[in-house]
Parts: C-alpha cells; structure tokens; sequence
C-alpha cells in the first residue's frame, strides 16, 4: 500500500497513562512506538491525539458512588463505560510517552476535556455529534486518507476509524503499530463494525511511499 502526499498518519493517545505502569495501562502499549517511528518517515503530515481530562470526569469511575472501573452506566448519551481516572489535564500520566519522538508533528488534538462527556475518537465526542474539529481541519489541509496508529486499538483508534468512514475518509489502521484493551471482547466488536464500515486494517510491512 503506497503513502502519498493526501494522507495523513494520527497517532491516537501514546500516553504514559495508557503504557505499563500507567492508570489505565493497555498490555504491550509502549510496544507501539518502534513501530509509528518506522512508518512515521513515510508521511508528509502526521496528527496527534491526547486524552486530556478534567479531574472529577464523568467517565471516571470515582465521580459514580459505588461503582467500579469497567461497569458501564447510561449518562444523557447513552451507555459509557467506566474507567480509572486516567490522563487528568497536567498531570504525567497525561503526558506523551518520552520515548515517542514526533518532532514533525503538526497537530495535538486534545480531546475528553468536557466533563459531562467522554471521547475516545479523534472526530467525534462520544454523543457521536459533537465534533472535535479533526475533520474540518484535515479538509482545509487537503487530507484524503487517514492511517491510524496508537491506543487503544478497539476503543480510540476503532472509534477514530469509524468516523473517518462516516464522514466519507478512507481509513486505515496499522494493527501492528496498535494495542488492545480487549474489554468483554471489544476486538472482535470492533473487526466486526470495520469489516462493515469499510475500515482497512494493514501491517506496517505493506506500506510504502509513492516516490
């Protein structure tokens, strides 16, 4: 599959939180980043996501007496999962993994900083409506095709893919360059809804770069 100058890579949420040792740490996270630094080379524009929460969130398990992390409940949204606090504005568990080196990117998107509302997808809050202004931003820059990499693989970087297809993007996520929470299996909910919306799902080892 051969990059071109149109598209873009995002890297969603290589945050220390989300590595081992972090709050909310997915197994092999940081095993992510070798992997987007080898493609990285390939692309002329490359997008970051970082989780970017208020203390007290709503997402937070802590915020919902009696409750505990991984039960959902239904906020005015529909159903949210709960989760550990996690990337709280700030803090270091909200930093980028010091080992991820990006220098040449050209965008952080800070997203999940409204407290009523969670947001795992670079384009959309998780009432599905609210944008995050991605997709505006990637119109202006003349971006037609989205590759995405980072955490987690069944949750942001699915998410992320979806919307990128309901808003009329080829999408394509570098499994190798991703890792999975696996939730009550999340995985194979989400290969599911790709293989209907049109997500593509490559290796890193198949892409190369149009000269």
């Amino acid at each position: 599959m051969q990059v071109t100058p149109h598209d873009a890579l995002i890297v969603i949420d290589v945050q220390n939180d989300f590595c081992p040792g972090g709050a909310l740490a997915v197994a092999g996270g940081d095993e992510v980043i070798p992997v987007i630094e080898k493609i990285a080379p390939l692309f002329a524009h490359i997008f970051l996501t970082q989780d970017w929460h208020p203390a007290g969130h709503s997402s937070f398990a802590s915020t919902h007496p009696g409750k505990e992390p991984f039960e959902q409940v239904q906020l005015s949204y529909g159903p949210q999962t709960l989760w550990p606090d996690h990337c709280v504005q700030g803090s270091a568990g909200a930093e980028f993994h010091s080992s991820l080196k990006l220098p040449q990117a050209e965008l952080i998107l800070r997203k999940g900083f409204r407290p009523e509302i969670d947001s795992y997808s670079a384009f959309f809050e998780n009432d599905r409506v609210t944008a995050t202004g991605m997709a505006s931003y990637l119109k202006e820059r003349g971006i037609e095709r989205v590759f995405l990499a980072g955490l987690a693989y069944d949750f942001c970087v699915g998410f992320s893919a979806l919307d990128a297809r309901r808003l009329g993007l080829p999408a394509v996520i570098v499994r190798d360059a991703c890792r999975a929470i696996d939730l009550n299996g999340s995985v194979d909910r989400m290969e599911a809804e790709f293989a209907g919306a049109g997500v593509e799902v490559v290796d890193s080892s198949q892409l190369g770069r149009t000269a």
